[in-house]
């Protein structure tokens, strides 16, 4: 097992380093092979009220007018050791990990990200256990009441779910509870260690919110999946042998069911840390997709290159931990 985790964390930092690769090119390679120049990269830093010479300067102090795979060096040298910048006389030390500083705030983006990376956090995983606990759960009661009134009405609501976007869902909710009958007075973030409690009462809103979509989509895919296991022999010998009717469901047929969905929740809840951009603007949280999108707005590339890079490294850490549980999940999967 420990040669299977080794080989697993070798393939996530290869695939991390080229994640890092690719979004380096795109964001400071192609727009060279589109025509912009250095200085026009420099000129971003300095800002509109720009001359020749401070141009000049940023360019040859944040290493601009050096070949793009020395760029590339020193950004992920600077990811470990940090890096010195230059915007002037005296040079600022950005600390590791140091992926730049902003180019309209002059300020790290990495403190930035550590302050918004808990909301986001905060938000899937309440999210998660809800659509888990209920998508899962009401996955296996269509199932096993297959054509009942209960898996027409199920199945109903799943498919609602799936349509109504979630920034529909989101202001419908937020008008309700918020504006119309304020239960709750605000859903701004509060820390989890200033308070568990107001912590979990102002993400409710916004984890139901997000959880319906996620919800409706994992009741289906267990509904499908419990549809096709119960027809499976191993489940009909499992009940001849005179097992309970609760055994079989969850010890044989949820158990292999799961598989899929496991793969599935590793995908979806890595990738909502930092793409829940709809929720987090209808509930004016200030998570890493909110971050991501003003920056895409002000053209800010180093706080672009970090949201990419942090996100990625959720998918792909999500991705690990997944393929690490498939044993206990399948007994049919061994670690080799």
């Amino acid at each position: 097992m420990a040669a299977y985790i080794i080989r697993r964390v070798l393939g996530a930092l290869v695939l991390l380093l080229v994640v890092s690769a690719v979004t380096f090119a795109i964001f400071f390679l192609v727009p060279r092979l589109g025509g912009q120049t250095a200085t026009q990269l420099a000129t971003q830093y300095v800002g509109k009220d720009a001359n020749p010479e401070s141009v000049a300067a940023i360019k040859k102090n944040l290493g601009f007018d050096q070949p793009i795979y020395i760029q590339y060096w020193d950004y992920i040298k600077g990811l470990f050791v940090g890096a010195d910048y230059k915007f002037g006389p005296d040079a600022s030390h950005c600390s590791a990990p140091c992926f730049g500083y902003s180019f309209k705030s002059h300020v790290e983006v990495w403190p930035q990200l550590t302050q918004r990376i808990p909301v986001s956090f905060s938000l899937a995983v309440g999210a998660a256990v809800i659509w888990v606990i209920f998508g899962v759960t009401t996955g296996v009661i269509s199932a096993l009441r297959k054509g009942k009134p209960i898996d027409r009405i199920s199945m109903f609501i799943a498919l609602a779910g799936v349509s109504l976007p979630i920034f529909f869902t989101g202001q419908v909710i937020n008008a309700l509870f918020v504006y119309q009958w304020p239960i709750w007075d605000s859903t701004d973030y509060v820390p989890f260690t200033q308070n568990p409690a107001d912590w979990a009462w102002h993400l409710l809103l916004p984890w139901i919110s997000l959880a319906f979509l996620f919800s409706a989509l994992y009741a289906r895919l267990t509904r499908a999946g419990m549809l096709e296991t119960m027809g499976e022999d191993y489940i009909r010998t499992a009940r001849a042998k005179g097992l309970k009717e609760r055994t079989v469901v969850t010890k044989h047929g949820l158990r292999a069911a799961l598989t899929p969905i496991v793969t599935i929740f590793g995908m979806d809840f890595g990738t909502l840390i930092g793409t829940a951009v709809l929720t987090e603007t209808v509930f004016s949280l200030q998570g890493i997709g909110a971050y991501s999108i003003q920056a895409i707005k002000d053209n800010d590339l180093p706080i672009v290159m970090g949201v990419t890079l942090v996100a990625a490294f959720f998918i792909v850490f999500c991705n690990l931990i997944v393929d690490l549980v498939y044993a206990a999940i399948d007994p049919r999967v061994r670690y080799s």
